[in-house]
């Protein structure tokens, strides 16, 4: 019988999430986040899951590979730690990338995804301030992404933190006769110092 004095060696110790840039080993990984994030496995369209991560992961390494200017792909990791080792677990991600518009250049956020088990924890907050960072070096004060309309938990996320709608496009889903709208988000951020 023990007097609870003994420690587990597999018991926590300490738990954390870091932010930082994605490398090309963590592509399983992040297909993984990004295929669960954004074509669940559940309906009548779950066959086509192996081919969506297919394709999801020789994205993720066309552009990881590539010497793309003014493009970066971020992770959020969670790091557990116990007496007797360490794991990590990518649990989000988020990309910054430079498009080109009419006469202009501007850096555009896509793809931020946060595991189901770890959303509403402030990590896609903590992936959008990072972005923040990252523009402001490079030497550029808007952000710009879409969201769509009825995607309310992310419209929330991104309109809690600074972000306004800047114009507003209709689509026609290719699986619906239904419209939906397409916003174009932007937030002003302050110069790298």
């Amino acid at each position: 019988m023990s007097d609870g004095s003994e420690l587990d060696d597999n018991q926590p110790c300490a738990v954390s999430v870091t932010i930082r840039e994605a490398q090309l080993q963590d592509i399983k990984a992040l297909t993984e986040v990004l295929t669960l994030s954004f074509h669940p496995t559940k309906g009548w369209l779950s066959f086509l899951q192996p081919i969506l991560k297919l394709g999801v992961y020789e994205d993720l390494r066309s552009r990881l590979r590539g010497t793309i200017p003014y493009y970066c792909c971020l992770v959020a990791v969670e790091t557990n730690s116990t007496f007797t080792n360490t794991t990590e677990k990518i649990i989000g991600t988020i990309e910054l990338s430079l498009k080109s518009g009419f006469n202009c250049h501007y850096l555009y956020i896509s793809n931020l995804a946060v595991i189901q088990s770890h959303r509403r924890q402030g990590i896609a907050k903590q992936l959008l301030e990072q972005c923040e960072q990252i523009a402001s070096k490079w030497g550029y004060n808007t952000l710009n992404l879409h969201v769509l309309d009825e995607n309310y938990a992310a419209k929330k996320l991104y309109l809690s933190n600074g972000y306004q709608v800047s114009d507003a496009e209709l689509t026609w889903p290719s699986w619906s006769l239904f419209r939906s709208q397409k916003l174009l988000l932007q937030k002003q951020i302050k110069p790298h110092v």
